[in-house]
């Protein structure tokens, strides 16, 4: 059973992953204007860092710890179960937000001052629903941090990594809605503090039931909610921001940095 230090140290970990809310809402503001190929990068970025955590890290340890239970072909079997489960999650996460309004699909919003009032509305719907896919994402970096550092730290970088362009995503349109920097960043910070409410629901709910075998099918059930983020959520993005190199290259040195990191922790 885990000590009360690493209970702490996973919630310090769940709550730096969402304050990055902020950091993108902050550099929305520095920026003045959307750099768009910053915003393609990033998003390639954090979808290179998802996918080789997922595939490179993330399933084989759950197959792992779930061998030391079961058959390594009944392993295999629940890792997929519970792989495929955090897909339909999320999935079903993304039909419950109105297609118009969910933060990844993402849209170059104008300044027309007409369209404030549709602006502000688009702006508390992404705040939302940004909320929404953050609290598993915080279950799952509280859930891998109880597991092991080498696997939490890449993890809280993919998703602060990943956060920080729904920050933007949240800031810029409230701000041009409203004229306030101060609703802006405020918005896009709570949306980012469903991450520690995730983890709290993890500590609250699950943490009295926790075994290796819960840990092993937590490990699949975030990579399939990973992975299917990558694939609906970031690539695409870069896709609509015209700058389809600057994404595949974001994507390939994200790689590139995880499984660097990988092999120095």
């Amino acid at each position: 059973m885990m000590d009360h230090q690493e209970i702490f140290v996973a919630f310090i970990l769940t709550m730096l992953a969402g304050l990055s809310t902020g950091i993108g809402s902050l550099i929305a503001f520095l920026a003045k204007k959307t750099n768009t190929r910053f915003l393609s990068s990033a998003l390639g970025l954090s979808a290179g860092v998802m996918i080789y955590v997922s595939f490179m890290e993330l399933m084989p340890e759950s197959v792992h710890l779930l061998s030391t239970v079961y058959s390594e072909k009944q392993a295999n079997v629940w890792m997929l179960v519970s792989f495929f489960a955090g897909i339909a999650l999320i999935s079903l996460i993304d039909r419950l937000v109105p297609e118009d309004e969910n933060p990844h699909e993402i849209h170059q919003e104008g300044v027309n001052e007409a369209h404030r009032s549709k602006l502000h509305r688009t702006g508390l719907m992404m705040a939302l629903a940004i909320g929404i896919h953050n609290f598993p994402e915080g279950l799952a970096t509280f859930a891998s941090a109880l597991n092991s550092m080498d696997i939490a730290l890449p993890i809280v970088f993919a998703v602060a990594i990943h956060n920080i362009p729904e920050g933007i995503a949240v800031s810029v349109p409230i701000y041009h809605a409203t004229g306030s920097r101060k609703k802006a960043f405020w918005y896009s910070f709570l949306s980012g503090m469903a991450e520690p409410v995730g983890a709290l629901a993890g500590f609250l709910f699950l943490l009295p039931f926790w075994s290796a075998t819960l840990n092993a099918l937590l490990l699949s059930f975030v990579s399939g909610i990973m992975i299917y983020i990558s694939f609906d959520e970031l690539l695409p993005g870069t896709e609509k921001y015209g700058h389809h190199h600057y994404g595949l290259l974001g994507v390939i040195v994200g790689m590139a940095i995880m499984a660097l990191s990988l092999l120095l922790l």
